[in-house]
Protein backbone atom coordinates (compact mmCIF):
# COMPACT_ATOMS: atom_id res chain seq x y z
CA UNK A 1 0.00 0.00 0.00
CA UNK A 2 1.59 3.21 -1.10
CA UNK A 3 1.76 6.80 1.11
CA UNK A 4 -0.84 8.44 -0.63
CA UNK A 5 -3.31 5.64 -0.29
CA UNK A 6 -2.39 5.26 3.58
CA UNK A 7 -2.72 9.11 3.46
CA UNK A 8 -5.95 8.91 2.59
CA UNK A 9 -7.82 6.38 4.54
CA UNK A 10 -6.24 7.95 7.72
CA UNK A 11 -7.95 11.41 6.49
CA UNK A 12 -11.17 9.41 5.65
CA UNK A 13 -10.93 7.89 9.01
CA UNK A 14 -10.68 11.16 10.87
CA UNK A 15 -13.35 12.55 9.16
CA UNK A 16 -15.77 9.90 9.93
CA UNK A 17 -14.41 10.54 13.57
CA UNK A 18 -15.22 13.63 13.59
CA UNK A 19 -18.94 13.19 11.89
CA UNK A 20 -19.39 10.53 14.92
CA UNK A 21 -18.48 13.39 17.30
CA UNK A 22 -20.68 15.49 15.66
CA UNK A 23 -23.39 13.31 15.83
CA UNK A 24 -22.37 12.13 19.54
CA UNK A 25 -22.86 16.05 20.53
CA UNK A 26 -26.53 15.97 18.84
CA UNK A 27 -27.66 13.10 20.44
CA UNK A 28 -26.28 13.86 24.21
CA UNK A 29 -27.98 17.17 23.57
CA UNK A 30 -31.33 16.04 22.34
CA UNK A 31 -31.41 13.00 25.12
CA UNK A 32 -30.85 15.62 27.43
CA UNK A 33 -33.54 17.82 26.42
CA UNK A 34 -35.69 14.84 26.09
CA UNK A 35 -34.95 13.59 29.78
CA UNK A 36 -35.57 17.13 30.88
CA UNK A 37 -39.33 16.81 28.88
CA UNK A 38 -39.87 13.91 30.61
CA UNK A 39 -39.61 15.56 34.22
CA UNK A 40 -41.23 18.27 33.56
CA UNK A 41 -44.48 15.96 32.13
CA UNK A 42 -44.02 13.95 35.00
CA UNK A 43 -44.92 16.82 37.21
CA UNK A 44 -47.01 17.72 35.17
CA UNK A 45 -48.68 14.55 35.67
CA UNK A 46 -48.19 14.16 39.14
CA UNK A 47 -50.33 17.88 40.14
CA UNK A 48 -52.84 16.62 37.44
CA UNK A 49 -53.60 13.25 39.25
CA UNK A 50 -53.32 15.13 42.16
CA UNK A 51 -56.04 17.69 41.33
CA UNK A 52 -57.84 15.29 39.90
CA UNK A 53 -57.99 13.05 43.17
CA UNK A 54 -59.10 16.59 45.30
CA UNK A 55 -62.21 16.73 42.47
CA UNK A 56 -63.37 13.20 43.34
CA UNK A 57 -63.34 13.78 46.69
CA UNK A 58 -65.09 17.37 46.61
CA UNK A 59 -67.67 15.00 44.26
CA UNK A 60 -68.00 12.99 46.74
CA UNK A 61 -68.91 14.61 50.01
CA UNK A 62 -71.43 16.34 47.88
CA UNK A 63 -72.76 13.27 46.86
CA UNK A 64 -73.12 12.06 50.80
CA UNK A 65 -74.24 15.89 51.61
CA UNK A 66 -77.46 15.55 49.01
CA UNK A 67 -78.44 11.91 49.87
CA UNK A 68 -77.89 13.08 53.72
CA UNK A 69 -80.39 16.28 53.02
CA UNK A 70 -82.40 13.58 50.72
CA UNK A 71 -82.97 11.06 53.54
CA UNK A 72 -83.95 14.60 56.01
CA UNK A 73 -86.22 15.91 53.80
Amino acid sequence: MSSPDLRQQLEDLSEQLDQLGVALARLLDENRSLRASQEQLVGERAALLSKNEQARSRVEAMILRLKSLEQNA
